[in-house]
């Protein structure tokens, strides 16, 4: 894939409806390698198209507006914010963001208290079965990226007695829990995960939050209990193949999955709009009273945000900052 820099001059005029805005942060997401194929593989995903510009979460600031809800100096949100400095967008696609909520740290929206956020706690309060008292053991894979560090945090407010992460480097390891509240961590690249998973979760997997799929998450799912649960977020090691979504499990998986009844549906934050608002509270509630740590990486350079975020650089969110 090759991404070009182009520079363009706006309309100093807008339309009825539409809003002049000026790009903030932009966020980078593993989803969005999906959008670099022919076909996506989903059925709520479009792919890029040559020669159009690149989109994906964005919070701006509005410069002018000819949208009767948004006002000069209003900050807005888009799932579909263009990489541009500048944007003409139409206003009623735009949400508007109370900067208090998050304490004015605005790039919380692309994280913790948005998207990522809400496909955290949502996942696991819609798929996860967390029952507080009940003795669970979380494992978390990719816990040190995005979703996977807030996951683990709230698996663990939520009721979780213990939550065990999966990474990439000791430095990860070593921030999951000295900062993040994990009981452990496993370097995937260092140690044999199946070894590990046995001795840190003695008791069995109930809940497994999977952002990674492929080898780790086989070894995971051959230590899940009876009528354990799989919130199935992301397959990262899976975006480079030719496989629907979700990926089918390998046969020997498929059948311990069967045999122990473990549930692995696919789930979509977006079907969950409904509870977004009080969710969003939730989430910045959490943070506020510094229950829920927030880990973000920043970086002028879009194009390198998005390769050090596939290849793990980073610790909790990457987010591109654009302007102040």
């Amino acid at each position: 894939v090759h991404i070009i820099r182009v520079e363009v001059t706006l309309l100093d005029t807008i339309a009825e409806g539409q809003v002049k805005v000026r790009t903030l942060y932009l966020s980078v997401d593993p989803y969005m390698r999906c959008r670099m194929n022919e076909e996506t593989g989903s059925d709520y995903l479009l792919p890029w198209q040559l020669s159009e510009v690149v989109d994906g979460g964005g919070i701006g600031f509005v410069e002018k507006s000819k949208y009767a809800n948004l006002s000069t100096g209003d900050i807005v949100g888009f799932f579909n914010w263009p990489w541009q400095t500048k944007a003409i967008l139409d206003g009623k696609l735009l949400q508007k963001l109370d900067p208090q909520l998050a304490d004015g740290h605005l790039s919380h929206f692309l994280g913790a208290a948005g998207i990522t956020g809400l496909t955290s706690l949502l996942g696991i309060r819609e798929k996860g079965n967390v029952t507080p008292g009940a003795n669970q053991t979380m494992v978390v894979s990719g816990a040190a990226g995005a979703c996977g560090s807030l996951a683990g945090q709230i698996g663990r407010l939520e009721g979780c007695s213990r939550v065990v992460g999966i990474c990439g480097t000791d430095e990860k390891c070593s921030i999951l829990v000295s900062e993040m509240g994990f009981d452990a961590a496993i370097n995937y690249k260092k140690e044999n995960v199946s070894e590990q998973l046995h001795k840190l979760c003695p008791t069995g997997v109930d809940v497994y939050f999977d952002n990674v799929g492929g080898d780790i998450s086989d070894a995971v799912i051959s230590q899940m209990n009876p009528n354990s649960h799989i919130i199935l977020c992301g397959q990262i090691s899976q975006y480079n193949k030719d496989v629907p979504y979700p990926p089918p499990l390998p046969p020997v998986t498929e059948e311990i999955r069967k045999a122990r009844n473990i549930t692995r549906e696919r789930f979509l934050v977006l079907n969950y709009m409904d509870k977004q608002a009080a969710s969003t509270l939730q989430l910045c509630h959490w943070i506020k009273e510094e229950k829920l740590k927030v880990g973000t990486e920043s970086t002028h350079f879009s194009y390198t945000a998005f390769q050090s975020m596939m290849s793990g650089g980073n610790i909790g969110k990457q987010i591109v900052l654009v302007s102040e």
